[in-house]
């Protein structure tokens, strides 16, 4: 469900923006680093979302591969830790016949 209201909210957000940026179509002057130039305000606006979301999505992808070989680090110690501890039934069952064998040595019934 979470990932639905998600998509949903970015087709609402992406719509809006759409609506926001036919609304304004005059031409308008845009200064670049190495010069200026005039553009319609559709183009300035949609590239301006565009870019804004490469950003926030390639520093996404940076956190999530970081998260998931963090992941698969610390599943792979797991594992070797968990082969490396004995089973617990095997220390526990000796351990109890013996002391079950002792007793049984030491009281004799008639």
């Amino acid at each position: 469900m979470k990932g639905q209201g998600y998509i949903i909210f970015a087709f609402i957000f992406a719509l809006v923006i759409a609506v926001f940026a036919v609304i304004n179509v005059d031409p308008v002057q845009v200064n670049y680093l190495f010069g200026s130039g005039e553009a319609p305000l559709i183009l300035v606006i949609l590239i301006s979302v565009l870019l804004g979301g490469l950003a926030t999505a390639s520093v996404g992808a940076v956190r999530y591969f970081k998260l998931k070989r963090e992941n698969r680090s610390l599943h792979q110690q797991l594992t070797k830790d968990k082969s490396s501890i004995p089973k617990k039934d095997e220390e526990t069952k000796e351990p109890e016949k013996s002391n079950v064998q002792k007793e049984n040595s030491t009281f004799k019934t008639p």
